[in-house]
């Protein structure tokens, strides 16, 4: 693992600090969470800007519109970017994070030429329909069918917590295409347009208030077989290579996130008097020793990743497994340092403490990245 950074790096990181601190005063204040046409918007205006400024898909490769920089500059990316404060890719995310890292590694040419660009101008919303109301963890339980009908798929069935569909133009969509196979077989992926007829949206209302997840229906929606990606039958492996993503690089800048908010809490503890509790204390330096053992780890990630072609490894699963864990504990101590405040909705880290109660739920549940972690690092044979 190497934990230095080049001169050329250290200058990239000089540069994008100083285009950070010349653009985000020029911003438009952020719409309220619960708007999510206004959300999107401010999103995509943000991913524009990036795109006019040589940053969008900074890491993916030329071919796919990319600038084709290393993991390690990602990574002074995600690091600087979240410290500057600048947004989020917020409503953009399963296309920046999740499907155009997969279509730039598993699609054809068209297929790369046709939907790349469009994420990474800030143009279109992706959303992804994996999990079913019988196929979460166990994803390839899923039930939705698709059959060939001429150059067409017709696909019914329904997926649930859909992140983005509301305001999403596509969709990334695992189907059964093989009804005789079973589990892992005989599933396919596809890129389905959210205005196609035979769609149905109805968003659900998280704990905390939000609706960036939705339930969808399909009834023979009409598909073309131009937008499978990969072979069919073989989406289960396609779908890896999306995961790998999912657990390995996405939730990166939310580790710098989640150690500044923690030197907050700390300062707040300081301020209230709970900082003289010395269980408190000790509470935030494991915290703290945690969370830069996280880095440390991400930073490893990164070193792999950028031996084998820049595809994240299962030493992702690895830090989701330690980083979900790490967020909930995180905004249970600010819990504790706030006291009775911290039931205010309207109170800082309030909201963040019930979004982190589904973080080892999504990107796959701390039970499967356990099984992961014991059957393709550690060797371990499979459970029964």
């Amino acid at each position: 693992m190497d934990l230095t950074y080049t001169p050329e790096e250290e200058e990239f990181r000089a540069r994008l600090r100083t285009w950070l601190a010349s653009v985000l005063p020029t911003l438009p204040p952020k719409p309220s969470p619960r708007d999510w046409p206004a959300r999107r918007a401010y999103d995509l205006g943000w991913q524009r800007m990036l795109y006019d400024a040589g940053y969008a898909g900074l890491h993916w490769p030329v071919d796919a519109g990319g600038r084709g920089a290393t993991p390690t500059q990602h990574l002074i990316y995600l690091e600087e970017t979240e410290k500057a404060g600048a947004p989020y890719v917020g409503a953009n995310f399963v296309g920046l994070l999740h499907a155009g890292p997969t279509i730039a590694s598993e699609g054809s040419a068209e297929q790369r030429a046709r939907w790349l660009p469009p994420v990474l101008r800030g143009d279109e919303v992706w959303c992804q329909g994996f999990s079913e109301p019988d196929a979460g963890s166990d994803l390839a339980s899923l039930r939705t069918r698709a059959w060939r009908d001429g150059d067409d798929y017709v696909v019914s069935g329904s997926k649930i917590w859909t992140s983005h569909a509301e305001v999403a133009d596509w969709c990334e969509l695992l189907v059964r295409t093989d009804p005789a196979e079973r589990r892992h077989r005989g599933i396919t992926w596809l890129a389905m347009p959210m205005d196609a007829p035979g769609i149905t949206v109805r968003p659900l209302r998280t704990l905390a208030g939000s609706t960036e997840f939705a339930e969808v229906f399909l009834d023979e929606v009409r598909v073309p077989v131009a937008n499978r990606v990969g072979a069919e039958n073989d989406g289960w492996r396609v779908t890896m290579v999306t995961l790998s993503y999912e657990r390995g690089t996405a939730f990166v800048g939310e580790v710098v996130a989640c150690r500044r908010v923690l030197a907050e809490i700390a300062r707040e503890a300081r301020k209230n008097g709970r900082w003289d509790d010395a269980v408190v204390r000790r509470r935030l330096g494991r915290l703290n020793a945690e969370f830069r053992a996280l880095w440390r780890l991400t930073q490893w990630n990164v070193s792999e990743a950028q031996g084998t072609g820049g595809v994240p490894g299962v030493g992702g699963s690895v830090f989701k497994l330690g980083y979900s864990h790490a967020r909930q504990e995180l905004f249970d101590a600010a819990a504790e340092v706030l006291g009775p405040e911290a039931l205010d909705l309207g109170r800082e880290w309030t909201l963040d403490r019930l979004s982190s109660l589904s973080y080892t739920i999504a990107a796959g549940t701390s039970q499967i990245q356990r099984n992961i972690v014991a059957e393709r690092i550690l060797g371990l044979p499979r459970g029964r």
